[in-house]
């Protein structure tokens, strides 16, 4: 049995990573297609490029690994089934049951690791990554300067040269935008431009600067100079690289996330007691209300008890109806604010499962993938990648699914994420039973299985 393990092992390992490569491939090239129009124009560094790429690659491979995973496993026992070699091993005495023990436990082994790399590797890449497209979008192309080219990208200011020699600059105007109180224009006779840690110096030799005021035309004045600095600010054009602490739900670990849901938790209790404390005050009860109906309703039946109140007097009715009309507002506004908190906590509880949620799938596609490679025998690598592509698309609808479910409060967040698996699980138990059994469930594996050659 030892030995069987070692061998099944070792032949799942080579098509899972040669799955993940495919995979990872083929959605990296699909997201640098799109990625693609964020980097013309801006003057990047190849560096940055890189940088980006690289961070961005985080995600792909969380994405490729399970459905890596099913791809791995469909190949590998199609392959054996084909080779006769399932029929070898079950003739020596050994089930279908302890034949997918060692692929299992490469399913818990992905499963684990994965786990890991969503908790601590993903999050803290997103949020890396997020920055820097940020800072990717805000640049704006380099400062390229043609002669004969009007060029109105500087910051406050236009500028045309007639000719350009290395980095010399001959016949410089310089234009203000006029969105300060006065016009200035400026001529130089030559010009340099070099780059600051945070602006660009345009240096300008022998020229006169001209002034005039917006309001008073007869208030101009002249200045000559044999060099003029003008130091261009440079925080939209060049790369700016931020820092910030500020985290969205997928750029935080499950620590960071479950301070994020005790912070809503306590928003919640605070609004409770506010609500608490304004029934007793208002209507000499202490009774809580479940929900904004039930809040509406105690309120409905206190009213009608008021009208129907001999012993006030019209000052002391006029004073409670006052009252009530004033918590039936806050009533309805602190629910407003209680279902804003819970659709908050809501979404960091669904990013909290969902690290663990998609890298449980890897042991349900073992489950799966096992029994439909067998099946699938005679289809080859063609109908396991489309068998792989099919049931993990269905899987990321139903996660998708679930998820838009869990952050509109229509379903809590444990069943919207594990809702997927469990649906998978039945799959997987209802090929694994009819496998056992020794005959295939669907008709049209039946028909991959006879097909003629």
């Amino acid at each position: 049995m030892k030995i069987l393990s070692k061998y099944l092992l070792r032949e799942m390992w080579s098509p899972f990573l040669i799955s993940l490569l495919i995979i990872t491939f083929l959605l990296f090239i699909n997201f640098l297609l799109r990625a693609f129009d964020r980097f013309l124009g801006k003057g990047l560094d190849i560096v940055i490029i890189l940088e980006y790429l690289f961070l961005n690659l985080a995600w792909i491979i969380a994405l490729s690994i399970p459905m890596a995973v099913l791809l791995a496993t469909l190949t590998t026992f199609g392959r054996l089934s084909e080779d006769n070699e399932i029929n070898a091993i079950r003739s020596s005495g050994i089930g279908f049951i302890a034949m997918i023990r060692p692929p299992l436990m490469f399913g818990i082994t992905i499963a684990l690791l994965l786990i890991i790399f969503n908790n601590y590797i993903l999050p803290q890449m997103n949020f890396k990554a997020r920055l820097l497209s940020g800072d990717i979008y805000r640049k704006r192309p380099d400062i390229n300067i043609e002669p004969g080219i009007f060029l109105d990208n500087i910051p406050e200011y236009n500028m045309i040269i007639s000719s350009k020699k290395d980095s010399i600059m001959s016949d410089v105007r310089i234009f203000s935008k006029g969105k300060k109180n006065s016009q200035t224009s400026i001529y130089a006779n030559t010009g340099t431009l070099s780059t600051l840690s945070d602006a660009f110096l345009l240096t300008l030799f022998n020229g006169e600067i001209h002034e005039i005021k917006n309001t008073d035309y007869s208030n101009y004045r002249r200045i000559s100079f044999e060099t003029h600095k003008i130091v261009i600010p440079a925080g939209d054009i060049l790369l700016n690289r931020r820092d910030s602490s500020n985290r969205t739900d997928r750029e935080m670990t499950i620590p960071m996330i479950i301070k994020k849901i005790d912070n809503y938790e306590n928003k919640i209790q605070i609004v409770n007691k506010r609500i608490k404390t304004s029934f007793s005050r208002a209507i000499n009860d202490s009774a809580f209300p479940k929900d904004l109906e039930e809040g509406l309703l105690i309120i409905s039946n206190f009213k009608n008890d008021l009208k129907t109140n001999s012993n006030l007097s019209k000052t002391q009715l006029n004073k409670k109806e006052r009252h009530v009309r004033s918590l039936e507002r806050q009533l309805k506004n602190e629910y407003n604010l209680i279902n804003s908190y819970t659709k908050g906590k809501n979404k960091y509880k669904v990013e909290a499962h969902k690290k663990i949620s998609i890298p449980f799938a890897c042991v349900l596609f073992v489950l799966l993938g096992a029994p439909l490679g067998i099946m699938a025998k005679k289809g080859g690598f063609a109908v396991s990648t489309a068998f792989s592509f099919g049931f993990f698309l269905l899987y990321y609808i139903l996660l998708i699914t679930g998820e838009e479910l869990a952050d509109r409060n229509h379903v809590s967040p444990e069943f919207g994420m594990w809702a997927p698996n469990g649906s998978f699980l039945i799959i997987a138990l209802f090929f694994m039973y009819y496998m056992v059994k020794g005959r295939a469930p669907l008709s049209i594996l039946y028909f991959i299985k006879n097909k003629p050659k």
